[in-house]
């Protein structure tokens, strides 16, 4: 409680002070990680503009690890620096919801991404009986605050119209994380297959569920990876490595899972998108991971065996699994049969169909529309304002 007034306070001081026209503040997944959306605005920045066009400040639970990222400042979330430069940024970009300790100020300009471009599990006011009271009340606070907020698609517009508590301006370009789906990714499977000591002609397939509210039971996660090994051999050839990404949630209890040969805990691997982009084949269950890999359209499978229990003890979905495009399966052997009889010009059309079905606004250059608007809130009121005064 008493650090908690402390801030407070730190932040009274702080939005006494001028904000910097060109500062950008962001954060991922509560400073857990430097990924997702907030990370791919970051890069386009870094790639894209003069060195000095931006001042962008990164914040982070831990500072430990985090020397070699470049291109950016970085500060160490409830520090007094920290304070100091989400209180003086003109533009404070996330991909969750924030706490009272982000007090907006009134020519500040807050971006929210959301973490996902579509999603399989009802959200916020939708899922309202499913969340604690003390989330929806900080959700709601937060709604509040926004200035814009990024949507991959029509059906997640009108989704953040009817439960978002969210009255102001939807940014339908698509979203940024999704942008590296769309290029020619060669450099960065061999980087990351590098990283991860994975040879250059394996072939990848990425497990990554996402988390019940029962966090304590690992069972569900456990998959007979050999003998998914050997079917997917016998029908796409090559060799297999697995992947295992848990949620965030669980990046305390991946160590607890056991593996077989050629699998490969990836929990603590930072950014999805780059999993993504080496995967042959990915298997989830109720995550968004699902939409954005469409991108790609390479097979998904969907490992739901407590479809019945997830959607009466954690959350109901927007869409019953079996009519996503999708191959679902709810048991082992279900899911290496379905394996054994992919189709992949059925899958391709059926992936086609659902795309054209949501109205994705996905088309690789969600970064670049957004810096475009970012310029214009950052710079454009100065750039007038000297126009009026040459013209007088």
């Amino acid at each position: 409680m008493v650090k908690h007034f402390a801030a407070l306070f730190m932040i009274y001081l702080f939005n006494c002070l001028p904000i910097k026209k060109n500062k950008i503040f962001l954060f991922s997944y509560y400073g857990s990680q430097y990924g997702c959306n907030p990370k791919y605005i970051s890069e386009y920045i870094l790639y894209n503009y003069p060195k000095d066009t931006f001042d962008v400040v990164w914040a982070f639970n831990d500072l430990t690890g985090k020397a070699h990222f470049s291109g950016f400042r970085k500060v160490k979330i409830m520090t007094l620096r920290y304070f100091y430069e989400l209180c003086t940024s003109k533009v404070v970009i996330t991909n969750f919801r924030t706490t009272d300790l982000y007090v907006k100020r009134k020519n500040q300009y807050y971006i929210q991404t959301w973490h996902s471009s579509l999603r399989l599990k009802q959200i916020e006011k939708d899922a309202e009986e499913s969340l604690p009271q003390t989330y929806i009340n900080m959700a709601k606070k937060d709604s509040l605050k926004c200035d814009l907020l990024l949507s991959g698609c029509e059906y997640s517009s009108e989704v953040f119209k009817r439960s978002f508590w969210y009255q102001r301006e939807i940014f339908e370009y698509g979203t940024p994380r999704n942008d590296l789906l769309f290029s020619d990714n060669s450099l960065l499977k061999k980087k990351v297959l590098k990283e991860l000591n994975i040879e250059d002609h394996q072939k990848i397939v990425l497990y990554a569920p996402t988390f019940r509210k029962d966090n304590n039971n690992l069972e569900i996660y456990n998959l007979e990876y050999s003998n998914i090994n050997k079917r997917l051999r016998n029908k796409f050839g090559g060799e297999w490595t697995f992947l295992v990404k848990l949620h965030p949630h669980l990046i305390s209890k991946s160590s607890e899972l056991i593996f077989d040969d050629n699998v490969i805990d990836v929990t603590s691997y930072d950014d999805i998108q780059e999993l993504l982009c080496i995967a042959d084949i990915l298997i989830t269950d109720y995550s968004s991971l699902m939409f954005d890999y469409s991108i790609t359209q390479r097979p998904c499978f969907l490992y739901v065996p407590d479809l019945i229990e997830y959607i009466k003890k954690d959350r109901n979905l927007y869409f019953d699994v079996k009519e996503l495009p999708f191959i679902s399966a709810e048991s082992t052997q279900e899911l290496l049969d379905k394996i054994e009889y992919f189709d992949k010009e059925i899958y391709l059309k059926d992936v086609s169909d659902f795309i054209k079905q949501v109205g994705s606004f996905e088309k690789g250059k969600a970064s670049e529309h957004l810096l475009k608007h970012i310029e214009k809130v950052c710079f454009n009121a100065d750039r007038r304002k000297s126009y009026e005064r040459k013209a007088i």
